[in-house]
């Protein structure tokens, strides 16, 4: 029996993002700003320059990007990519890419939060449309979501009663959620410790399981959160 889990390493995601180079109404160039509630994300720079505006209880931050940057968050920091000079991440997500799956708020104004359907109405990119139209729909829902994002800004104490709206539109997923997470980082953290237990007992018998896996991506140029978005199936 295989006694290895098989996903990338550790049961993360990766993707190649190309950061939209749209102007927002406050002049900066970027992406849809969002929170993640279980999932961490890391970004490693291979090209361009920018900036990952952050959000948080502790307040507001800028970090640098340029290539070589690597940089991560840990779940509800609210994340704004900003795009100065042609802009590109190798995106790395928790949870067999859960951030992709589900696990992503966008900071839309209170009125889009109420319910999930409201929500989803003012989110959604029809997928059997033409690309111009797609794109139309991406940069609706990143303007409204950077609307939503610099009221939060502004004013930090709205930002509790944000966190207690995302968790309640995402509330009806985490059976899901939950089930990714078992098959993903679950599953290989468990695996790691068989292959202990069997080494500690003189056991180097899943050593003979080894497998080499590789992957193109599945989709090309899909329209994310933060752009354009080279992805690899990892399940």
């Amino acid at each position: 029996m295989v006694n290895t889990y098989e996903g990338l390493p550790g049961g993360v995601a990766v993707s190649h993002l190309s950061v939209y180079d749209w102007p927002a109404a406050d002049g900066l160039c970027g992406g849809t700003p969002h929170l993640h509630l279980t999932c961490s994300e890391g970004y490693v720079v291979t090209a361009g320059s920018g900036a990952v505006q952050t959000l948080t209880s502790s307040g507001f931050a800028q970090t640098p990007l340029a290539a070589g940057t690597v940089a991560w968050f840990t779940p509800g920091t609210i994340h704004r990519l900003v795009n100065e000079d042609a802009l590109r991440i190798v995106v790395l997500m928790q949870n067999s890419g859960l951030p992709e799956a589900g696990d992503a708020v966008l900071t839309l104004p209170p009125a889009y939060l109420t319910d999930p359907e409201t929500y989803a109405a003012a989110t959604a990119i029809p997928a059997d449309v033409p690309e111009a139209e797609q794109e139309r729909a991406a940069r609706a829902r990143r303007d409204l979501a950077i609307e939503g994002y610099l009221r939060l800004r502004e004013e930090p104490k709205e930002l509790a009663a944000f966190h207690e709206a995302a968790a309640a539109l995402v509330r009806h997923r985490l059976d899901a959620w939950r089930t990714r997470w078992e098959r993903g980082a679950c599953a290989a953290s468990a695996a790691t410790g068989r292959q202990l237990d069997r080494l500690a007992n003189g056991d180097a018998g899943h050593l003979a399981d080894a497998v080499v896996r590789s992957e193109v991506p599945s989709a090309r140029g899909k329209f994310g959160m933060c752009g354009r978005l080279d992805v690899y199936r990892t399940d």
